[in-house]
């Protein structure tokens, strides 16, 4: 019985190392937590094309959005650590969320195996032309002197854009009122319409709007100028010392699943950032290709949590 045993666990230790190898053999499903025609679906979506092209395997791309993206995000946790379901996520569900929400339905540090940091995006403070600010001191001016009745939009409770504003007010010493919408195309559309001030809204979407001028851009939120508006100045350099608030982008597969896998995953979404085509597509979001290890992506992760924490602690923001 005991050679019995002992041969299934060697055939069946072969054949997993095999699948290792061969991998993939199948269909990969890359869980999108947001909706369709979001920037993380977008990115999603060129990446499951150029990797199934060179895979000769279907990559099909799965929107589970809701719950600030924590439906995705819960799915992939709990999905075989095969290398078969992985996630294109967002700052949202493993840097903000963890604060934001009382109880999550995973753990975005032990339930996770992080493959690569694709790129990470700036936001742009944008306010309707009739608001009389043209900079951003002239901006916190205006907060002063109508403390809650200035109204920024968001995509969300906890997104990018909200806790940009919630670090603007904190920075700045300003009382403005946040106004969360159900994604970022409705609240665009309320402040092009003049229903709210402004917007830290996601910088390659809002671009259109400032050439139309149906808004007015002031400042990004990053600490570097984006090469997309290249003489629109930082937060920072207006005079909010080391604000810093971006959207990255990243893959991940469920714990557990083999480091081998991982690094095939890792090694071909790195050659797909190094193209032509991502870098074209990454430079309309006034982005540059990442694409880093897995440790270092996963010690990235660790450092953004904090950072977000402090941002959603002291703006008093809770989902529960």
């Amino acid at each position: 019985m005991k050679i019995i045993l002992l041969a299934v666990s060697l055939v069946a230790g072969a054949a997993a190392a095999a699948d290792t190898a061969q991998f993939p053999v199948k269909p990969i499903r890359l869980v999108v937590p947001f909706g369709a025609g979001s920037n993380t679906d977008v990115l999603a979506r060129t990446v499951a094309v150029r990797m199934a092209e060179h895979w000769s395997q279907q990559v099909v791309v799965d929107n589970r959005p809701g719950a600030g993206g924590n439906i995705g995000a819960d799915l992939v946790a709990k999905a075989p650590p095969d290398g078969y379901t992985i996630l294109m996520d967002a700052v949202s569900t493993h840097a903000i969320n963890p604060t934001l929400y009382t109880k999550l339905p995973y753990d975005p540090i032990k339930d996770f195996a992080p493959v690569t940091l694709i790129t990470s995006v700036p936001n742009v403070l944008v306010v309707h032309p009739s608001l009389p600010a043209k900079n951003v001191p002239e901006l916190i001016a205006l907060a002063k002197a109508r403390p809650g009745q200035l109204n920024y939009a968001s995509g969300s409770t906890g997104s990018a854009g909200h806790l940009a504003g919630e670090l603007f007010d904190s920075m700045a010493g300003v009382r403005m009122t946040h106004i969360p919408y159900k994604g970022a195309a409705p609240a665009v559309i309320d402040l092009i319409a003049g229903h709210v001030s402004l917007m830290f809204d996601n910088l390659a979407s809002a671009l259109p709007n400032i050439k139309a001028a149906r808004v007015r851009a002031l400042a990004v939120t990053t600490l570097k100028r984006s090469p997309l508006l290249p003489a629109l100045p930082t937060i920072s350099e207006s005079g909010l010392r080391g604000f810093d608030v971006s959207t990255w982008f990243g893959i991940f597969a469920p714990a557990g699943t083999p480091p081998e896998i991982v690094a095939k995953l890792n090694a071909e979404v790195v050659r797909l950032l190094h193209t032509a085509e991502m870098r074209e597509r990454l430079a309309l979001l006034g982005a540059e290709p990442i694409g880093n290890k897995p440790e270092e992506f996963a010690a990235f992760i660790k450092t953004e949590i904090p950072k977000y924490a402090k941002v959603v602690k002291a703006s008093g923001a809770k989902v529960d």
